[in-house]
């Protein structure tokens, strides 16, 4: 009996093709569908463009104005060069040579020099030659007993100017001692006065008692008039 297919149209040899084919296509739907999006008709942007507010601008008109360009300058005036003759006559000056001739003997008169003025630094009060004289010393035979009238001039004056209850306000006590220097300048004037002591007002009552000194006749060095540093301890007792 002779079988009723054709044995050209067997299908089972396909099977693996078709499978593999089913298989891709179903990939395929499956991969289609979870990339399918769908939106709203509300969000959807037909662009369309509403020009109802455009209607209602005013446009303004501008107009060009032709502005003519300025005229141009006038042309340069030509310059007019007038001759004139010379009639008058020019004396010519003569101008002398100042070269000294070879024979001419020149007499150079002996150069001076001009004195050089010797400038004397301040000098200590205790070894100047001739010290300064404080008022009521003028009288005095020589230069130790000056120096002994105004060592003793100094100190009356500051104990009797020196505030000496100002230690007792500050809250001192005991024997207080500030050192005072200054310098008596070279026209008797007191300057450059500095002082040391327990506390900033003592410094200040030093320093004010001191400037109040009166004018002296200034020391001298070598006969010329010098300034002379002097230093004064101010020394006193604070009763408890």
């Amino acid at each position: 009996m002779k079988p009723k297919k054709n044995p050209k149209a067997d299908l089972s040899k396909k099977s693996v093709f078709f499978l593999q084919f089913g298989l891709i296509l179903v990939l395929f739907i499956a991969w289609q569908a979870i990339e399918w999006k769908t939106y709203d008709k509300d969000n959807l942007d037909i662009g369309q463009l509403d020009l109802g507010d455009l209607d209602d601008e005013e446009i303004p008109i501008t107009e060009i104005l032709n502005t003519p360009p300025p005229p141009p300058p006038p042309p340069p005036a030509p310059e007019i060069i007038e001759v004139v003759e010379d009639e008058a006559e020019v004396e010519e000056d003569i101008i002398e040579s100042t070269e000294t001739n070879q024979d001419e003997i020149v007499e150079v008169k002996e150069v001076v020099e001009a004195p050089v003025e010797e400038v004397i630094a301040d000098v200590p009060f205790a070894v100047i030659e001739n010290v300064p004289i404080f008022p009521g010393c003028e009288n005095l035979a020589n230069n130790d007993q000056r120096k002994k009238c105004m060592s003793e001039k100094v100190q009356e004056f500051v104990q009797r100017k020196f505030n000496t209850d100002l230690g007792s306000q500050l809250g001192l006590s005991g024997v207080n001692r500030v050192i005072v220097q200054f310098k008596i300048d070279k026209n008797g004037n007191i300057t450059d006065v500095r002082s040391r002591a327990p506390h900033p007002r003592l410094e200040q009552e030093a320093a004010r008692v001191i400037n109040a000194l009166p004018k002296m006749q200034p020391g001298r060095q070598r006969g010329k008039p010098v300034g002379v540093m002097y230093s004064l301890p101010i020394v006193f007792q604070v009763q408890d």
